[in-house]
């Protein structure tokens, strides 16, 4: 395996072509094992990983100190190839409940100083509001986030679930690395107007929910019985009917990846590898041995019959559910 990178847009920095959500090390996936997910952290750098993403929400700030522990741990060397990518905003209460996002310029500031300080670091690489604050223009939370990398704290603006017009506010109002967004086999909404409008703007998109929280990775049991504190216990895509749907379509998927000789996974992370090199792919292995499985996917060379086949199989608009909770979905940010 040949580490490749990619540009985070014209205006961010080179990464390495697939990156490390480290979400679920921490929060909504069930019990992680901490040590498991530090060298877990270890074992990305080494390979030539060099984007790392987390979120100061994740449970209450535990998945930043869970990084900044891994690269306070790793050799010199690899920490310094390190590129941390932050999301900030979103409002938790101490029993885990969400309470809306918050991008008001002095909360910036006020979360930011607190994420440098659980992290361990000087600077963040790519920060970013999780949400849209419905109550706070974005040219005010990306230019305070502007007054961030004036002052030497951050280095570039990232955006997240947002769509076409915030987008180019956002860009009118300050430089833009790239976009944080769901993209995957099931989750094509992105290639209406937003994936046009960023390749417009020269900003880049890293995409997380590759293999859409495992759904399709080929290791999710239609029998699986998840915990009460896994996120994927409410998520519209795995109860009842969408859950058996969506595994079919795992299934179909399978016989081509069997046919190449690669896993579902391989083959799913290759798939969002070959939509442009503009896309940088965020992996959310918890283990060692998922994320080997994962780098794999940089090997996958997909041509044209396999990407018709893998259209055939999995065709956009074919999962069932929502990719998140009714709830929730009223927060993403769609304009």
């Amino acid at each position: 395996m040949t580490m490749q990178t990619r540009s985070l847009g014209t205006t961010g920095p080179q990464v390495s072509a697939l990156g490390l959500g480290c979400m679920g090390m921490s929060a909504l996936y069930g019990e992680a094992d901490r040590t498991e997910s530090i060298a877990t952290v270890h074992a990305a750098l080494e390979a030539g990983v060099t984007l790392l993403d987390t979120g100061d929400f994740y449970a209450m700030g535990h998945n930043e100190m869970l990084v900044g522990e891994a690269l306070r741990t790793a050799p010199a060397a690899r920490r310094e190839q390190a590129l941390v990518s932050v999301k900030f905003g979103a409002l938790r209460s101490p029993d885990g409940d969400w309470a809306g996002y918050d991008g008001r310029p002095a909360a910036v500031k006020n979360f930011a100083a607190y994420s440098l300080q659980r992290l361990g670091v000087d600077h963040i690489d790519v920060y970013r509001i999780a949400r849209l604050d419905p109550d706070v223009p974005i040219e005010e939370t990306v230019g305070a986030i502007s007054e961030l990398i004036e002052k030497g704290y951050v280095r570039h603006v990232g955006l997240s679930e947002v769509g076409a017009d915030t987008i180019r506010r956002a860009a009118a109002t300050a430089p833009i690395a790239d976009l944080q967004i769901e993209y995957s086999l099931i989750s094509r909404g992105i290639e209406e107007s937003v994936l046009p409008t960023t390749r417009e703007l020269g900003i880049a998109i890293t995409a997380y929910g590759v293999l859409s929280r495992g759904l399709i990775s080929g290791h999710f049991a239609r029998d699986r019985q998840l915990a009460a504190n896994d996120f994927r216990a409410y998520s519209p895509r795995f109860q009842g009917e969408n859950l058996q749907h969506n595994l079919d379509l795992v299934e179909a998927l399978r016989k081509i990846a069997e046919q190449k000789g690669v896993s579902v996974a391989q083959i799913a992370i290759a798939w969002v590898l070959s939509r442009g090199d503009d896309i940088v792919p965020l992996v959310g292995a918890r283990t060692r041995e998922r994320l080997s499985e994962s780098l794999g996917a940089l090997d996958v060379t997909l041509d044209h019959a396999d990407l018709a086949a893998i259209e055939r199989a999995v065709p956009a608009d074919a999962a069932a559910g929502d990719r998140y909770p009714a709830p929730q979905m009223a927060h993403l940010g769609s304009k």
